[in-house]
């Protein structure tokens, strides 16, 4: 049963994650193909939906696409998606509850033991799909530098930050993501599964775990699964598979080579594909010196786009 909602609030991520795409979207725009565009009726995947930057501004901008598909393989991201398309009055209703008994401590001390008792029954794993999602965001919210990272037992395990209002309940954006997410078909799994979801002209966008710049940078592993190497070559013999069936993609990831001069890892590894290097902002980051501006991949199946020059940095 489709859920009717009506608001102005423009549809964007609930969540603050790590590698979000939201100040890329117009490089990453201005490099769709032109038949893209041109298609009356798009089947529109992600295998990896992270926070979900990508998806909210292509569903609102670009009303050719008919069906949507996004998949994760964290299960509580998977679980949060679900409940806010579903389920979003009793969502609302819940993480108001959080905000109000989070704000009212007023204490640093007795916010934090707020925030780790909330976690322990996050990971306990005996609440409901809405229990947990309000958790999720809750967490979010509250966390430090909004990071989402499992130890090696799947347990959630970002220490507390420290905010003195944070917005846990943001009812008019959760109206919004539902209403947008009514079309979307929600999976949780391996990338991999997403080809069964194949249907008439089809247009993928990857947004894996990247690959680590260097030892001290690692973030593949945001999940207890990691993404190493092995999960790199999986990831391209996967791109080239949709690719001989027809569909166009495009991949991001980091740019190796730009810290590393002799990293030629990506590089060889889409040698058969189209490579651009595009800046972004890396904002997350314990260590303040290494944020800032830093190059990134955009590999693509197709070579016709209509890209913005100004937007591009070519190496």
């Amino acid at each position: 049963m489709m859920i009717q909602i009506t608001t102005k609030t423009k549809a964007k991520p609930f969540l603050k994650w790590a590698g979000g795409k939201t100040q890329l979207l117009p490089v990453i725009d201005s490099f769709l193909p032109d038949t893209f565009r041109a298609q009356q009726d798009v089947t529109y995947i992600e295998p990896f939906a992270g926070g979900g930057a990508m998806l909210f501004y292509m569903l609102q901008k670009y009303p050719n696409i008919q069906r949507a598909v996004i998949n994760d393989i964290n299960p509580h991201l998977i679980n949060s998606y679900r409940v806010i398309r579903n389920e979003p009055h009793l969502l609302i209703k819940a993480l108001k509850e959080l905000q109000t008994s989070f704000k009212a401590l007023g204490d640093y001390d007795l916010q934090k033991e707020l925030y780790l008792d909330i976690r322990n029954r996050f990971n306990g794993q005996q609440v409901n799909d809405v229990e947990e999602a309000a958790y999720m965001i809750f967490l979010n919210r509250t966390c430090f530098n909004g990071l989402y990272r499992e130890n090696s037992k799947g347990g959630f395990n970002v220490p507390f930050g420290r905010y003195s209002n944070p917005t846990i309940c943001d009812e008019e954006l959760i109206l919004a993501d539902s209403e947008l997410l009514q079309k979307v078909d929600i999976l949780n799994g391996d990338f991999s599964q997403t080809s069964a979801h194949i249907r008439g002209y089809t247009f993928f966008y990857f947004d894996p775990p990247y690959r680590p710049l260097d030892a001290t940078s690692s973030f593949n592993s945001y999940v207890k699964e990691s993404f190493d190497d092995n999960e790199q070559i999986r990831l391209k013999d996967f791109f080239a598979e949709i690719t001989a069936a027809g569909c166009h993609a495009m991949l991001s990831n980091s740019d190796c080579k730009g810290r590393n001069a002799d990293d030629d890892f990506l590089d060889n590894l889409y040698r058969d594909f189209f490579i651009e290097r595009v800046y972004a902002k890396r904002c997350i980051n314990a260590n303040a010196s290494k944020r800032g501006s830093l190059t990134e991949l955009l590999i693509r199946n197709y070579e016709n786009y209509q890209a913005y020059s100004a937007n591009l940095f070519n190496i």
